[in-house]
């Protein structure tokens, strides 16, 4: 065989962060040694959202899902003995994309790094926390302003650093199809791009170079055939819109280029060993095809649906992409799908799909506008999906299908000692709020105060954003304070939850006659016309997919449901439960924190008289056993864990409990 130049391979990155930064700094320096090549920052909830870890809102949330930073000190530590001018960096932040860049430009700055020869990408989509992940700080039309801000300050000062990552991941995580995943993507790029256009910082001559700089975070799922071709139809449509839209005529401008997380929506709790091959299926959507290859890829663990996973767990995955890359022949080749009749067919279908939706989306104003009418559909679409799987129509091996199995060690723990994924150490956040409490006690509290107020005109006016956020990192201001600073400013937010009034239908249409005539006899037991249910997300998790799911599903089965977001208090759970006068509360908790929470929130309805012994408390979220029992020990009914699929039949056993 004749000898192949090889392409280059992708940049392997993990998706990591947790604890405090030491932990995190450390889990970095050994995925690095292990072959990494690039950093993938996960930040906690409160840093996400605005909030200090001593916030009353970041109670039980510090470092369960990412790395909490709070000031510049705990930007430096994790980065501490890494050359951040050698690192591709990529940081999953949104709602306060402008202080974590302005807080990596600061350590960048102590490093002695060139701001121009920085490479990394901050994702600075705000609007699919909107339709999708929740963690958005502020409205809609200022958060464009910090997205614009950030892109305009990036592009003069840190011209190799991607400003935004234009997200599809957590569309498809929301339940998006193809179609929606690609519409509602293009969709929110396109209102950045108006955003920018529109903003007085950019010259009309800058257009093209701004285009180029935008990327996207893609999501691949198990179908890979039709991933591939979502793929190719996003760049075809990325192509015809900055050329036919915006007037972009360099085409190395008008590339589609992305990086991608595949999914962590089909993961199953139940024989979680599967999951290894359906990682591995998902690379392939986004590697094969040489002309619409991923430029980053970065893999779930096998064991993401059970609980935070290992460093050794992360090391699997990346193995899985250093194996494809460098034992295969895959980069020796031109695209492996040119010519396929299969594949161009497929594309078309998805694209002609797209720029339909993409049209009614424009109809509507653009994605800015248009938040109720795309959440509505993304919930729409999840239900189909969710009924496809419950009536067998969609198998999912292990749940649906072929659920007889033998016991996994994996999962089942090999020895004394081992367990399947990785807890949160207490001690982690105690070191994490000293360490905070340290920082405001040994810096100048005048000049952080007049960061502060620096920020507050600028905010004010139309001043670009990142150059006064810099300089309060620089003068220790803290997330919160930052934050907070700006909220005084731009007020708050709370966004559609995209579940109405009309029935959208579940499961077997015997199983769900079957449930409502249960929900009807809880009724006539409890003496009222309909069950009215409570559906509560308590703390700052964002990620509502299941929340909405569920409200639908009990309204769908005769339930009056109450059901008003995320990010809800003890408190406000508490006295909507009263308000309202409902007989069941659900909590929905997926970030961790329900061991902290769900005591919270029985604590509060005890407080308002209310008897979770006569209005049952049930949860839901990634809990372990151990932890179930504890939370049944303190008065929860029933908790339903990822292990559990079937909506109707959850819905049925919540009736039954209901005025016994």
């Amino acid at each position: 065989m004749a000898e192949r130049i090889r392409d280059e391979p992708w940049i392997f990155r993990t998706y990591a962060g947790y604890g405090n930064p030491r932990v995190t700094n450390e889990r970095y320096k050994r995925n690095l040694a292990k072959g990494q090549t690039g950093l993938s920052i996960a930040f906690d909830l409160p840093t996400q959202t605005g909030y200090d870890s001593d916030h009353q809102m970041a109670r039980g949330e510090v470092g369960r899902v990412g790395v909490p930073v709070c000031h510049l000190g705990d930007m430096r530590t994790v980065f501490d003995g890494i050359p951040v001018q050698d690192m591709n960096t990529s940081m999953t932040i949104n709602a306060t994309a402008v202080w974590l860049y302005s807080l990596h430009m600061a350590v960048a700055d102590d490093h002695g790094a060139e701001r121009a020869a920085l490479v990394g990408t901050t994702q600075n989509d705000i609007l699919k926390e909107f339709l999708s992940r929740g963690t958005y700080a502020f409205p809609p039309e200022p958060s464009m302003r910090l997205t614009a801000d950030l892109i305009g300050f990036a592009m003069r000062e840190t011209p190799r650093w991607n400003p935004i990552n234009v997200c599809s991941y957590h569309l498809q995580e929301a339940g998006a199809d193809p179609v929606l995943e690609t519409a509602y993507t293009l969709a929110n790029a396109m209102a950045v791009l108006d955003a920018c256009r529109e903003s007085a910082q950019f010259r009309e001559d800058e257009l093209s170079r701004l285009v180029g700089r935008i990327s996207f975070f893609c999501n691949a799922g198990i179908r890979f055939v039709e991933e591939t071709c979502k793929i190719r139809a996003m760049a075809r449509l990325w192509d015809r819109v900055t050329l036919e839209r915006y007037g972009v005529q360099e085409a190395k401008f008008r590339r589609f280029r992305y990086g991608v997380q595949v999914n962590s929506l089909g993961l199953t709790a139940v024989q979680p060993e599967n999951n290894v091959y359906r990682i591995l299926l998902e690379m392939l959507a986004v590697t094969l095809s040489r002309k619409a290859r991923a430029r980053a890829v970065q893999l779930p663990a096998w064991n993401e649906a059970l609980g935070l996973p290992r460093a050794w767990d992360q090391q699997w995955s990346l193995r899985a992409q250093q194996i494809l890359a460098y034992e295969t022949d895959l980069l020796e080749h031109d695209d492996v799908f040119e010519g396929s009749k299969v594949v161009e067919s497929l594309t078309d279908e998805i694209a002609t799909g797209a720029e339909e939706e993409l049209q009614r989306v424009l109809e509507r104003g653009g994605s800015v506008h248009a938040l109720n009418y795309m959440k509505e559909q993304l919930v729409a679409a999840h239900a189909r999906r969710l009924r496809a799987i419950e009536s067998g129509e969609r198998t999912w091996v292990g749940v649906n299908r072929y659920q007889e199995a033998e016991p996994s060690p994996l999962s089942e723990g090999l020895g004394e000692g081992f367990t399947s994924f990785d807890r949160a150490d207490p001690a982690d956040e105690a070191e994490q709020l000293d360490g905070l409490e340290a920082w405001r006690r040994g810096r100048d509290e005048t000049t952080a105060e007049r960061a502060l107020a620096t920020l507050r005109r600028a905010a004010e006016g139309s001043e670009n954003l990142v150059e006064p956020s810099i300089e309060a990192a620089r003068a220790g201001v803290t997330t919160g304070e930052w934050a907070t600073a700006l909220r005084e400013v731009f007020g708050e937010f709370r966004a559609p939850t995209g579940v109405t009034g009309r029935s959208l239908g579940g499961g077997r249409p015997d199983e769900i006659e079957d449930v409502r005539r249960r929900v009807q006899d809880a009724a006539k037991r409890l003496g009222t016309a309909r069950v009215r249910m409570l559906v509560g997300k308590p703390g700052l998790d964002g990620h509502s997919n299941a929340a909405e799911q569920v409200a639908v599903r009990a309204r769908d089965a005769g339930m009056e449901v109450v059901y008003q977001g995320i990010r809800l208090s003890a408190d406000e759970i508490a006295r909507a439960a009263v308000d309202e006068d409902v007989n069941v509360i659900g909590l929905s908790v997926l970030s961790g924190a329900h061991n902290l929470l769900v005591p919270d929130v029985l604590e509060r309805l005890r407080e308002q008289g209310l008897d979770p012994s006569r209005v049952p408390v049930v949860v839901g979220g990634v809990i372990p056993d151990d932890d179930a029992e504890k939370l049944r020990s303190l008065g929860v009914a029933r908790v339903f864990t990822p292990r559990e699929h079937d909506l109707t039949a959850m819905i049925g056993e919540i009736a039954d409990l209901l005025g016994r």
